[in-house]
């Protein structure tokens, strides 16, 4: 028991006495003629310019998990911004409309580089955010988005995608990609094969991208997720280990993208 309390400390499931007090609000901006209705976290005490974080929900949409995501990367010090996908904070009622939900975005990878991208505009509009101190990250379905926008040339330091997608219809177009780049993957993981794993890193050699991939064994699809349950034969499940050791590797990335002088 009190492993498992230590891992999801670790993970920030469960706050830390040290975490920083936060301010919250809902932000509406718009991506051509669609209202899009993101949520923005930050240190209530925050002073001076601050590293920001774009964050890209899950195939479900902008819901209560991406939003204590955002949440907790406030409580780190940042300036979190978790985007709004679909638009009007659509949310999917079940697994079969969210799967019609982000297959729209799956082949229409310009239409996803332009809602995501809206996202880190008004990340970067808001007072406080530190403009050459920028990162975006993505969960699932938001992996691939935050990879889709750092293969379209964004402004960013680094992209980090949890158990996200890495294939890409224009793996040419990495040779844009100006971030360094994290993907943090379930070895097990059933939706993303070994072939698209070599494709990525193949991808990212050829273009001389800063990458690192990590596996978690043991870990399937969406294992920073408690609420995907614990069963890996369904192809989707919570990992405490991975959760927390992929939340770990992110902070460390973030400090080597945030350092000073760097």
């Amino acid at each position: 028991m009190l492993r498992a309390l230590l891992l999801l400390m670790l993970s920030g499931l469960v706050p830390a006495l040290s975490q920083a007090a936060i301010e919250t609000r809902t932000v509406e901006y718009q991506q051509g003629d669609t209202r899009l209705v993101g949520y923005l976290a930050y240190p209530k005490e925050a002073k001076g310019p601050l590293p920001g974080v774009l964050v890209v929900h899950e195939w479900m949409g902008l819901n209560d998990y991406a939003k204590r995501r955002a949440d907790q990367l406030a409580e780190l010090g940042y300036v979190a911004f978790a985007a709004d996908i679909y638009g009007d904070g659509k949310i999917a009622a079940n697994a079969k409309e969210a799967g019609a939900l982000a297959g729209q975005y799956k082949k229409d990878r310009a239409l996803l580089r332009a809602r995501t991208a809206a996202g880190l505009a008004t990340l970067k509009a808001q007072p406080g955010v530190a403009q050459d101190q920028i990162a975006a990250i993505g969960y699932c379905f938001g992996g691939m988005a935050v990879l889709e926008l750092a293969r379209s040339g964004a402004d960013l330091a680094g992209v980090v995608s949890f158990h996200g997608g890495l294939d890409t219809a224009t793996p040419q177009d990495a040779k844009n990609i100006r971030a360094k780049v994290l993907a943090l993957h379930g070895a097990d993981d059933p939706y993303v094969p070994a072939d698209q794993i070599a494709a990525f890193e193949q991808e990212m050699r050829t273009a001389g991208v800063d990458w690192q991939l990590i596996a978690y064994g043991g870990a399937v699809h969406g294992f920073t997720n408690p609420a995907h349950g614990s069963d890996n034969s369904k192809g989707a499940a919570y990992n405490a280990a991975a959760d927390a050791r992929s939340w770990a590797a992110m902070q460390q990335f973030f400090t080597e993208l945030f350092a000073k002088g760097s």
